[in-house]
């Protein structure tokens, strides 16, 4: 199974459909991770957040690391310069391997200076502990700032992006400066399942809910990394790369009106530290 690609400002190959290990239980990782694997996702995208990073690790273990696309992210209380640079290392030792293709801010934090985060991400590339370096949860003024400053180019803005919360003003400006976007929570946490517009296009495509949203972000040429524990959700999720949506039909989804995120962060939780 081919799964088509989008090109990064280093030149590395991004696969636009990866495995997503968000809140999946550490017991249940290394086994989701691997069904995934088997059956040809070669891009899985974790953060030290999810706290299964080492999961995730004992399945890469058994794949040759140079055919693999790893993203990871580091937490809000750690972009000071030192604190970004200790988490990327941590992140490296759980999860088994000596590089990131792909290291994330994951969300802002206004109490530490961004330029600070950025310039600690450079030297991680300098070092060749990441080839690529990117922002999550960034929106369209936070990703200029960041490409402003930044002195290794910005490959990626991860962002809740799905048919019941599209991003218009964000995808307009990524489109604009070339800057690739990667949809968390792309199936919307499985309540756009729900729409008419997203049923009435799987009955008529004889394709699952999901199919029709995922095929929907690739034609975009939108990143997106769905996650789940159930082998035949895994396995469906990849059967998007030998058929394509109308033209029309993908405007039926873009002109879907409902606006309905399905995360907000909560700054004062622990996990996160952005309030410190």
């Amino acid at each position: 199974m081919t799964v088509p690609t989008r090109t990064l400002p280093s030149g590395d190959e991004i696969p636009l459909v990866g495995f997503g290990t968000y809140d999946i239980e550490p017991s249940e990782t290394t086994e989701a991770v691997r069904t995934a694997l088997e059956t040809g996702y070669r891009h899985v995208d974790c953060a030290e957040g999810y706290g299964n990073e080492r999961e995730v690790g004992e399945a890469l273990a058994d794949y040759d690391r140079d055919e693999l696309f790893v993203t990871s992210k580091v937490l809000p209380k750690h972009l000071h310069y030192e604190s970004l640079i200790s988490a990327c290392q941590d992140s490296l030792d759980r999860l088994g391997t000596d590089y990131l293709d792909l290291y994330l801010i994951h969300w802002p934090n206004p109490a530490i200076s961004l330029r600070e985060t950025l310039s600690a991400m450079a030297r991680l590339v300098d070092e060749g502990l990441v080839r690529n370096i990117g922002v999550s949860n960034f929106t369209a003024y936070q990703l200029m700032f960041a490409q402003q400053i930044s002195d290794v180019p910005i490959a990626m803005d991860q962002i809740e992006l799905h048919p019941w919360f599209k991003q218009v003003e964000l995808r307009a400006y990524a489109t604009e400066h070339d800057v690739p976007l990667a949809a968390a929570a792309p199936l919307a946490r499985a309540a756009v399942f729900d729409d008419p517009v997203i049923q009435d296009l799987a009955d008529t495509y004889n394709k699952t809910p999901a199919q029709i949203v995922i095929r929907w972000q690739v034609q975009n040429g939108i990143v997106t990394i769905p996650r789940s524990t159930t082998p035949d959700h895994i396995r469906s999720n990849l059967a998007v790369t030998n058929w394509t949506l109308d033209e029309d039909d993908m405007d039926r989804i873009e002109a879907i009106s409902r606006r309905d995120r399905q995360y907000i962060i909560d700054p004062n939780h622990p996990r996160y530290g952005i309030s410190e």
